[in-house]
Formats: C-alpha cells, structure tokens, sequence
C-alpha cells in the first residue's frame, strides 16, 4: 500500500488536547447567548466535544476536529451525583464508554430499566429510548460518548420532558429556551408530534 505524508498543520488540525477543550455550555453561552446554567441543566455538567462531522449542527458543532462520517465524539465530565436529565435522541444512537466514576445508565419512559458502568464497560442507546446517566461514584467521572448520526441528517435532535423546558423558562427565560432548541432541543419527549 502507498502511504500519504501530512503535514503538522495538517495533523494539528485532526488533533484534539483535552486541557485546550471548551465545555458546550461555554461554547454556547458565547455563540448563542444560551446561559451556561440552562446548559448544564439538560447535560452532564461539562461535555467537551471533541469531534464532528462536516456540515454536522447542534450543540457540538463547535468541536476542534472536523472528521469521520456521521459520528459526533465527546466527553461527558459529572462531578458526584451529576448527570444529565431523562431525554431522548431521537435519530442517533449514544453510545458510553466509562472512562473514570462509575454510572447508572437508566433507560425507559420513567428511567424504569438501568444497568451500571464500570471504569472500560460499555453500553449502546439505540434511537428513540428514554435515557440518562448519573455518576454515583465519589469522585468526578468521565463517559466518552459516541454519537452516530443519521447520515441524511447530520445534526442530534434531542427531546426532554415539556416540564424541563418550563423550569428553563421560569429559571433562565423564554429566550434561553427558544435558543436551546434552535440547536436542536425539544421539550415534547413521550408526547404525539
């Protein structure tokens, strides 16, 4: 097989350092207006994204590394008790691998079902399910998450609860919701479009 050189720029540009990273809250405090707290109210504490696909839109679309085809990769940091709220992707599957802490993944209408993570378990989240996750470890923990997208659509359309998207209003105002589900929030999850 021939083989390619590239360049430093080139491979500068295909690399991501953790300690560079900025959490999607701060990314899209700064973007979109959306405060940080609203953010972090329907997420893990800080998701650090990582990498998208070209043309991809969302929350992550902010990643430093523009590559692979139809895959958004982050990492979801949770202090103690953290984790984002019951939501549901409803075109992408969401795949955890723990990295460090140790996680509930439940799933179901109610967060009925739910399994634990261990530092290297992994689990995958097929489109359309309910879910959350939640550190219940005592120290920070960290998931990497694999996003497959739906190749005809490259963004990750996501619903919650509408009551979620009442407390943002009464807590951050109507326009920190009409910007969240710009970049594809939804508050309508077990609800007839």
């Amino acid at each position: 097989m021939k083989t390619i050189d590239i360049s430093p720029d080139q491979m500068a540009a295909r690399t991501a350092h953790f300690s560079k990273l900025q959490p999607y809250s701060q990314q899209q405090a700064d973007a979109n207006s959306i405060p940080t707290g609203a953010m972090e109210k329907l997420t893990a504490h800080r998701v650090y994204p990582v990498m998208v696909p070209e043309g991809y839109t969302g929350r992550s679309e902010q990643a430093p590394v523009r590559g692979g085809h139809n895959v958004v990769l982050s990492i979801a940091e949770c202090p103690p008790g953290n984790g984002p709220g019951l939501h549901c992707h409803e075109t992408t599957t969401e795949n955890f691998f723990c990295l460090s802490g140790r996680f509930k993944i439940s799933w179901g209408n109610e967060g009925e079902h739910s399994t634990i993570l261990e530092p290297l378990d992994f689990v995958s989240v097929p489109p359309g399910v309910s879910r959350d996750f939640k550190n219940i470890s005592d120290e920070l923990g960290r998931l990497f998450v694999v996003i497959e997208t739906n190749p005809d659509e490259p963004t990750d359309r996501i619903a919650y609860a509408a009551s979620l998207g009442e407390e943002v209003v009464q807590e951050f105002g109507p326009e920190a919701r009409a910007r969240l589900e710009a970049i594809g929030f939804k508050f309508n999850a077990g609800q007839p479009e």
